[in-house]
């Protein structure tokens, strides 16, 4: 099992101050938020729809995931292609992902044509993402170490060892430990469990 070594990716620390970009009387509120799955988004579209429920158009993108990537980018009634895309693009281009990006248009009386379109929801999702701490976060791989209590000291010498960090643990007379750790040193935790067969270590 090779795993490779680029194991960090990018995504945003919290959620950003609300952006305004006008273009001809239309107004574009952008806003990012770190997200990691579709309920986090549901609401945080709930929340907006809500909070600007007179606006026209409250277009969005997202990308979740770091191996498996999932991504969806919404036009919410605008031409195809003209809102979710370039909200899309601009995540793309900041390299970040479990973040989403929603733009919220109010229309201004004057149409804006697809070109204006993208350029606006570009540059609102663009504001947006620039208006947020993007953090470098570390892809981690969960285990769970399953054993008999009387082994229970030789698990906590490797997890020390290994700086390994423990999610949660359940010790009966057969002990269960999760454990998460980084995947560049995923391939070095497998070649330490290999030879001790009363102890077994699985991938959540």
């Amino acid at each position: 099992m090779e795993f490779s070594e680029n194991d960090t990716y990018k995504t945003i620390s919290s959620a950003s101050e609300e952006v305004l970009y006008k273009e001809k009387n239309s107004k574009f509120f952008g806003y990012a938020f770190p997200v990691s799955n579709e309920e986090e988004i549901k609401e945080h579209l709930d929340r907006l729809r809500k909070e600007h429920f007179s606006a026209r158009h409250w277009c969005y993108a997202y990308q979740i995931g770091t191996e498996k990537i999932q991504y969806r980018a919404n036009d919410d009634g605008e031409p195809n292609n003209s809102a979710g895309m370039p909200i899309y693009g601009q995540i793309q281009s900041f390299e970040v992902t479990n973040v989403m990006v929603v733009v919220v248009r109010y229309f201004g009386g004057v149409k804006l044509g697809v070109g204006g379109l993208i350029s606006a929801y570009k540059t609102a999702a663009q504001m947006a993402l620039e208006n947020s701490e993007i953090v470098e976060q570390t892809i981690n791989k969960f285990f769970t170490i399953s054993f008999e209590y009387v082994h229970l000291n030789k698990v906590m010498r490797i997890i020390k060892e290994k700086n390994l960090q423990i999610v949660s643990q359940k010790m009966e007379m057969d002990c269960e430990i999760q454990i998460s750790i980084r995947k560049k040193n995923v391939q070095n935790l497998l070649d330490t469990f290999e030879n001790l067969y009363e102890i077994k270590l699985t991938e959540v």
